[in-house]
């Protein structure tokens, strides 16, 4: 029989979640939402990383905060780390080495693997919350070529507004009509053969843009099922009691 270990806190819950401090509503999709994960999750709040400081600041001065926040989700026993906001690809290599376990810090990291999937001629088209400040060096820490086409959702009416002064209220059709115009711009831009979402808090209007578009579409909910799959992969059949035997 395979021996049974402890060493950790928390057991069934091996993907661990950096949470920025806010107060918007996370509605089911939004990666803040336990309801939204077919698994269990952990979460952190890392205190005083508000959208704002991390979106428009760059992080300025938070790079320690998140490394303690995620030791602590390692210590208590998440197995890999993630967080709810893909401008944090600028800490992916700082809260790998840090932590010590797999980190999956942003949903851009999906680029380069989902344009491999694509016909010749097309390409990836990232949506994010904030063209103006989604700078070269967010998209070159996630191995995002910097010509990547990019639109953001500021022109719009609700959500960048929303989520970036962290409004305690949020118009969800408002929303979903600011996504869908950029959606619409991206595609303006030609050739765009899939659709990833740079912003958490997009993935609950992902089957509207795929449905919009006609394309398929990217965010950190596919990110992050795929990486729990590595995790804790689902087991097939019968158990052997020795799995090294064919």
């Amino acid at each position: 029989m395979i021996p049974e270990h402890g060493g950790k806190t928390v057991y069934g819950a091996s993907v661990g979640v950096l949470m920025l401090e806010t107060r918007f509503p996370r509605i089911i999709g939004d990666i803040g939402n336990a309801m939204t994960w077919p698994f269990a999750v952990q979460y952190r709040v890392v205190r005083g990383a508000s959208p704002d400081l991390v979106v428009r600041r760059g992080a300025a001065g938070l790079r320690d905060l998140f490394i303690e926040a995620g030791r602590d989700l390692v210590a208590s026993g998440a197995d890999g780390i993630t967080t709810n906001c893909g401008f944090l690809s600028l800490f992916q290599d700082d809260l790998a080495a840090a932590c010590a376990v797999p980190v999956a810090a942003s949903a851009l990291m999906q680029v380069p693997m989902v344009q491999a999937t694509l016909p010749p001629g097309k390409r990836v088209g990232i949506l994010t919350i904030s063209k103006s400040t989604l700078t070269e060096a967010h998209l070159t820490a996630a191995n995002v070529p910097p010509q990547t086409p990019v639109v953001g959702t500021e022109a719009g009416r609700a959500f960048s507004d929303c989520i970036l002064n962290d409004r305690p209220d949020i118009d969800v059709a408002a929303c979903r009509c600011d996504l869908l115009e950029a959606a619409e711009a991206l595609l303006a831009q030609g050739n765009i053969g899939a659709i990833v979402l740079e912003c958490t808090n997009m993935v609950p209007f992902a089957a509207d843009l795929r449905k919009f578009t006609g394309v398929p579409v990217y965010s950190i909910y596919s990110f992050v099922n795929w990486f729990q799959a590595g995790l804790l992969p689902r087991r097939f059949g019968v158990q052997l009691d020795d799995p090294r035997r064919p």
